[in-house]
């Protein structure tokens, strides 16, 4: 008998339980740490910026000098950035250039295009006091908390903590993947057809998923259907990885050793999860290594991968990757049967008349790829509901999915 399914949400949170023993600390440097996880805080060493400064290309002056009835000053020198500038000379304007520091004894700047030069003064056309100036410490204050732990390194982190002079800092490295797929039909795109066999697009699709996220996979033959050499198999990568995942071989049938395997080598914690499509659904350990169990039907390895497992290789001690959000769209169409899962369906978007509803793609079979390329992003429909024309309905877009 069939154990009971597992609700999508105790799905995650089981595999995030999986995983986190697995990341390991690392000291990275700061131009191989984009995508990974702070291990710990950081707290700002400059304050940001270092130095009243000028944002825009013009001339600086005290306001105290400057005549409303004849606003015409003497020019006293050029400050350029990077340079030290000498106090402003009283009753003087300093053209100044952006991010320049401001000179001493000037609290206003004005761009140069409100401003008239001749010879060594200016006329002001428009000015305002204490404008155009970025002062010291007004984005980030040295010792303040700067990032984090737990924070997903991106271009921005990357960013600021290069501003802050950081070359080093603790983090997650990202996770090892072993990745397999699972059958004797399967084989490598640019050999032979056997009679019966397929080319193994989920590994190719899968290490792509992968790869973009940041973790480091390394591709493995696949797993045939024969308990003893699967097994050696995955032991063998099981020593040489931080996490094994592959697809197909999870489900019921006689021919699918691959549950069998791991079993055998160590224990499976969760199968079948009340997800349409992908339910078989498994992960455990082999040889103390998490072991993840996708379908192997394409669109179900896909969408599992998408809506289960993102949040837990994504995420990590510390963290917490968001589910993707979903759009509410109104249903430019009509479902009148209850599902007891959870279901995915591929679907499109329409625009009429300047109002964007949500269309069932026509074919919905998880073996199919065709319709997942054809389709911009899945309808969500929760467990034991209907759908009806024109109800708002989840949308989660492909984009937000695969990034």
């Amino acid at each position: 008998m069939n154990p009971p399914l597992h609700s999508i949400e105790q799905a995650r949170a089981s595999l995030q339980a999986l995983l986190d023993p697995a990341r390991q600390k690392a000291r990275l440097e700061l131009a191989a740490a984009a995508g990974c996880t702070l291990a710990s805080d950081l707290f700002a060493r400059l304050d940001m910026p270092r130095w009243d400064n000028s944002a825009m290309d013009g001339y600086a002056f005290n306001s105290l000098d400057l005549d409303a009835a004849d606003p015409v000053l003497p020019v006293d020198g050029c400050t350029a950035a990077g340079s030290t500038p000498a106090p402003l000379r009283p009753g003087h304007c300093r053209q100044i250039f952006t991010g320049a520091p401001l000179p001493a004894g000037a609290d206003s700047v004005v761009p140069v295009e409100n401003c008239q030069r001749s010879a060594d003064q200016v006329r002001f056309r428009q000015w305002s006091v204490g404008r155009n100036i970025r002062r010291r410490a007004e984005d980030i204050q040295a010792g303040a908390l700067l990032l984090k732990a737990g924070t997903r390194l991106d271009a921005r982190h990357i960013g600021l903590l290069a501003a802050q002079g950081f070359t080093h800092l603790d983090a997650y490295r990202p996770l090892r993947v072993a990745l397999f797929s699972s059958g004797n039909e399967i084989t490598a795109p640019g050999q032979p057809l056997t009679p019966g066999g397929i080319y193994d697009a989920n590994r190719f699709m899968l290490a792509s998923l992968l790869t973009g996220w940041g973790l480091q996979v390394t591709s493995y033959p696949p797993l045939p259907d024969n308990l003893q050499r699967t097994t050696e198999l995955l032991q063998a990568a099981a020593t040489e990885q931080d996490l094994l995942i592959s697809s197909a071989g999870v489900s019921v049938g006689d021919a699918d050793v691959l549950k069998r395997a791991v079993a055998q080598s160590g224990e499976i914690q969760l199968w079948r999860v009340a997800i349409q499509p992908g339910k078989p659904l498994a992960f455990g350990r082999v040889a103390g290594t998490p072991w993840i169990g996708l379908p192997g039907n394409p669109a179900a390895a896909l969408i599992t991968c998408l809506i289960i497992v993102r949040q837990a290789l994504l995420s990590a001690p510390g963290s917490s990757i968001e589910p993707p959000c979903e759009i509410r769209l109104p249903a430019a169409f009509s479902l009148d049967t209850a599902n007891g899962r959870t279901r995915y369906l591929q679907a499109r978007l329409l625009t009429r008349q300047g109002e964007t509803a949500v269309a069932l793609h026509p074919r919905q079979s998880s073996a199919m790829l065709g319709n997942t390329c054809e389709s911009d992003g899945l309808v969500v429909v929760p467990a034991d509901t209907t759908v009806s024309l024109g109800q708002p309905i989840g949308f989660l877009p492909y984009a937000g999915l695969l990034a």
